[in-house]
């Protein structure tokens, strides 16, 4: 960016009224201030100039390392592939995604084998969430993508591969279905939330599609913390039993042991009671 591109265009901010400016010509500065004004707005320019420059590298550098890490993605998958319900368990224990999963979901979704998320060769422009299945009851597609372009010229947009729905398996329709008719009301028909398939299917708005989000910045990075989450729970749990277990033990230990001592001094008393009338 350069120096003479940068001022003409301040002023014609100044002279629309869309902001102020040191360098608003309106204002009368003394000879000293406006050189130094001047030389400030050069700094700047060379300032964004340089900032612009860092992002084109930064740009660079991670379409080099999405490249790199392309290959051990495609190993982690080969390997992910020998674990039954790997991805299904993985979404199940995700809390934002597990929050728009119905029953019938995770049925279907048990028979779902890889996924992919892959971004534009550019970066900037957009990526895709390919989801591949085994043979299944529900659709005869053998791979669901749903693909984000974010226009640098206007709003982003988003398509998804069409259902092929087998007869009466429609989870799309059965839960607006199931919706319609538990919505008493606009505001109720509002607060029900988009099952899975419905936010596949849904292209409305991409601009606020945080599902899409959470696929590609934290599920898709590192999976297998999702997939073993039960598993560390039910490990947390169950520290937590044992140690109410034990907690409770000790209890009825001591209680039996509070027992015991009371009996005792009724044992000793009466001994002594006795002890008493034998003497007289």
């Amino acid at each position: 960016m350069s120096t003479e591109g940068a001022v003409p265009a301040k002023k014609q901010k100044l002279e629309e009224g869309e902001g102020t400016s040191e360098l608003d010509e309106s204002r009368e500065f003394d000879a000293e201030t406006q050189k130094a004004l001047e030389d400030i707005d050069a700094c700047q320019n060379e300032i964004d100039a340089l900032n612009e420059k860092a992002s084109e590298e930064i740009l660079q550098a991670e379409q080099k390392f999405n490249k790199l890490r392309k290959p051990h993605f495609e190993k982690r998958n080969t390997i992910i592939e020998r674990i039954p319900n790997f991805w299904v368990t993985a979404f199940v224990n995700h809390p934002q995604i597990s929050a728009i999963l119905d029953e019938d979901e995770e049925e279907c979704l048990q028979f779902m084998t890889r996924v992919d998320v892959e971004e534009f060769e550019d970066i900037k422009s957009g990526y895709k969430i390919c989801l591949h299945f085994k043979e299944n009851p529900y659709f005869k597609n053998k791979v669901l993508t749903k693909e984000f372009h974010l226009g640098t010229t206007g709003d982003p947009t988003s398509k998804s591969t069409g259902i092929e729905w087998n007869e009466g398996k429609d989870l799309v329709a059965k839960a607006n279905e199931s919706q319609k008719a538990s919505a008493g009301s606009k505001q109720q028909m509002a607060a029900l939330s988009r099952t899975f398939f419905q936010w596949f299917t849904d292209n409305t708005d991409p601009s606020a599609d945080d599902i899409a989000e959470v696929l590609k910045d934290d599920m898709w990075p590192n999976p297998l913390q999702y997939f073993l989450a039960s598993d560390m729970d039910n490990e947390e749990n169950g520290l937590d039993s044992d140690d109410d277990e034990l907690e409770e033990s000790v209890e009825v230990a001591g209680d039996d042991d509070d027992e015991e001592d009371l009996d005792d001094i009724d044992e000793e008393e009466e001994g002594e009671e006795e002890e008493e009338e034998g003497g007289e």
